[in-house]
């Protein structure tokens, strides 16, 4: 009985790990044939992102809407922001900013909106925008004035890549669940931040401010971002979807404002031109947040 429940055991790790491994790279004769799932790969690894539980309102003892900036400088949040050049990478790695972008331009993501309450959907138009820039070169200026017409080559596009994304601005709910007993934390928006596409290329670090492109609503993208898989330094047989990472708060992040009775100010707006103020006033909220659970259990 024992050896079954042995070999039980071991098959099912191995199972495991041969779907979160790059499918049948031991066994392909060609490189086309790497990343080739066969039927029952397939099946195995037909999943859906794990369900939220059901929270009453009743059961919501104590709750603070905040909004965090992660930076992508820091080490820490870089499976968020690599790989940004996919030339030289298989397809199936990709970067935060690629997955949601792409989800975004074929259909699977159909609301993104202009800011974090989700009150007004920003269209593909507005979209587009924002990530372009379509500019003529000055020779391009002289041929419209001699000719009436400019040759393509004449006018460049530039497009927000991921490699101008330098931070993720996260909204969520901190709240107790007084029926599990223990404070819990939901996301409820996400936004890539980057410089404004006019300004990428200046030398001005006031120009650079990275602002949100757009805001998606969490809950409605989980499934995009459980597909998406992010680079596992640990253990590259088993990647993380981006869904685990964020829920798991795998990254570091610092709480730019909170729900507050002046109309969400943010911490800048009452903390100016001091950054380690600002730094110090986000931990003290972190620490309000944290010192209510524990103070439940204080006696």
């Amino acid at each position: 009985m024992n050896h079954k429940f042995l070999l039980s055991i071991i098959a099912t790790v191995c199972i495991t790990s041969s779907m979160f491994s790059q499918a049948n790279i031991l066994n392909a004769k060609k490189p086309s044939e790497v990343g080739v799932k066969t039927e029952a790969q397939l099946a195995l690894d037909y999943d859906k992102p794990l369900e939220y539980g059901y929270v009453d309102d009743r059961d919501i003892l104590f709750s603070k809407m905040t909004w965090e900036k992660v930076v992508l400088d820091e080490r820490v949040n870089f499976p968020l922001y690599f790989p940004v050049d996919t030339n030289n990478i298989g397809k199936e790695r990709r970067s935060l900013y690629h997955t949601l972008i792409k989800a975004v331009k074929n259909g699977r993501i159909q609301n993104v909106y202009n800011d974090s309450y989700f009150s007004q959907k920003r269209t593909v138009k507005e979209l587009q925008d924002i990530t372009t820039k379509v500019d003529t070169l000055d020779i391009g200026y002289d041929q419209l004035n001699a000719d009436g017409f400019v040759d393509p080559e004449y006018i460049t596009t530039t497009n927000i890549e991921a490699y101008h994304i330098s931070a993720y601005l996260i909204k969520g709910l901190w709240y107790f669940d007084k029926r599990h007993g223990e404070l819990k934390y939901r996301i409820l928006g996400i936004a890539p931040a980057a410089p404004d596409v006019n300004f990428l290329d200046s030398e001005d670090e006031a120009q650079r401010v990275p602002n949100a492109l757009f805001w998606v609503f969490y809950p409605e993208v989980r499934e995009v971002l459980h597909e998406a898989k992010a680079f596992n330094n640990k253990n590259s047989a088993m990647p993380l979807t981006f869904d685990h990472l964020l829920n798991s708060r795998r990254f570091n992040g610092y709480m730019y404002k909170e729900e507050n009775v002046y109309g969400d100010r943010e911490v800048k707006d009452y903390i100016a031109d001091n950054a380690l103020m600002q730094l110090l006033e986000s931990d003290r909220i972190k620490e309000k947040i944290r010192n209510f659970e524990q103070d439940m259990w204080s006696y």
